[in-house]
This record gives C-alpha cells, structure tokens and sequence, in this order.
C-alpha cells in the first residue's frame, strides 16, 4: 500500500478552483455610471463582508446592505439596485486543470473544499456542476469563522476525519497558508497550476520530480 506524505486535500476555491475576472467591479461600475471602485468599496468593506462570510448575515442581507450603501452614496436607489443586480449574475472562470487533479486525488483520498464564502456559494457551485467535486464543502458562513482562523482548518481537517498534519492544505492567499502552517498542518501558496500540479504529484504521479516544497 503507497505511503504518502498527507493523507487529505483541503483546497481553497476562489483563486485557485474559480477565477473572477479581474476587472468585473471597474467594469460594472463604468456600465452604471459609478465612480471606480464604488461597487467593491461597498460589497467588500470589512464591517459589510466579515459578516456574510461568517454566517451573521445571509448572501441575501449582505447583497441588500450593498445595495442600500451603494444608493447612499450616489442618490439613486434605481441604479445601485441595477449594478448589484448585475454584480450578482457574475460568474468566476473555472480552472478545469484544478478539476481534474482534484478529481484524480478524490479517488486516493478525502478532498474538501474550505472557502470563506456566504450563504450562496453551495448554489454556485451547483450551477457550474462543482458540488461533487469534493467529498466535503466548508464553508465559513455555515461554521461561523473564516480563514485565517485556527478553527477552520481544525474544522476542515475534523470533517474529513484526518489529523491536522496529515492534511495538505492549499490556498492563494498567503496569510491563509501561514495560518495552517502554524497548525502543523502542510501548505501550499497556490500561484499558478503548477503549484497544485507539483503538490498532488506525490499521490498522483509519485516518479516524477518534485520542483517546490510545500
């Protein structure tokens, strides 16, 4: 039976599984007649996200906040209900190489998808046929804390029944992969594909030579 050097995959996925395009919230706001950086200013300020991402509001009330901040600040309740609207109908890229490598190692061993997300993501990911992916979805909004916090790596690693140090865990922010280091727990700052192609390659193709550590 193959020894490998982590015994479960817990994978971030928006940076790493699904890209949003870059200039989506300039291009949104330009369309409606927004000064740049109106739309993000609103949606991602931290006294607005933290909560959604955390379960104390749904997407719903998070989305309906955006939109009565966006009217305060531009006098129109019309165009603010507009571009959130809009904003809302955005769909992320998906990374269909992360697809398959995570589909390759779902088959070797527990795989979770652990992502500070609100009360939407499960139905996003269902409208991409993403929700199989994994054996597991953690989604900060249903465990009430996000990344960077021990919890949710503790959570993650609980659920997919493998001790902390046995689960890689791999994520484009870097203060979410020094969190899970500090667990003990093996990490990746993900980048580029190759950072998860050479982090599976000891389960997945155990001759070929490693170019990064984790």
């Amino acid at each position: 039976m193959p020894v490998h050097p982590y015994d479960a995959v817990l994978c971030d996925i928006d940076g790493v599984l699904r890209h949003w395009p870059a200039p989506g919230h300039a291009d949104l706001d330009r369309a409606h007649g927004l000064p740049a950086g109106t739309l993000a200013a609103a949606a991602f300020a931290p006294s607005r996200l933290h909560p959604a991402i955390t379960g104390e509001t749904t997407d719903e009330q998070w989305r309906a906040a955006v939109t009565a901040d966006i009217a305060d600040a531009c006098g129109s309740v019309d165009v603010a209900r507009a571009i959130v609207a809009a904003w809302s109908e955005l769909m992320p890229r998906v990374d269909h190489e992360v697809v398959s490598l995570l589909t390759r190692v779902r088959d070797v061993m527990p795989v979770a998808l652990v992502s500070n997300a609100t009360t939407r993501l499960e139905q996003d990911l269902a409208r991409q046929d993403l929700h199989n992916l994994a054996h597991i979805i953690v989604n900060t909004a249903r465990i009430g804390v996000a990344k960077p916090d021990p919890q949710v790596y503790l959570i993650a690693a609980e659920r997919v029944g493998v001790p902390v140090d046995r689960c890689l865990f791999v994520d484009d922010t870097a203060a979410n992969v020094a969190a899970a280091r500090a667990l003990g727990m093996p990490a990746v700052h993900h980048r580029r594909p190759e950072d998860l192609r050479d982090a599976l390659a000891p389960v997945l193709d155990p001759k070929r030579p490693r170019t990064q550590g984790c």
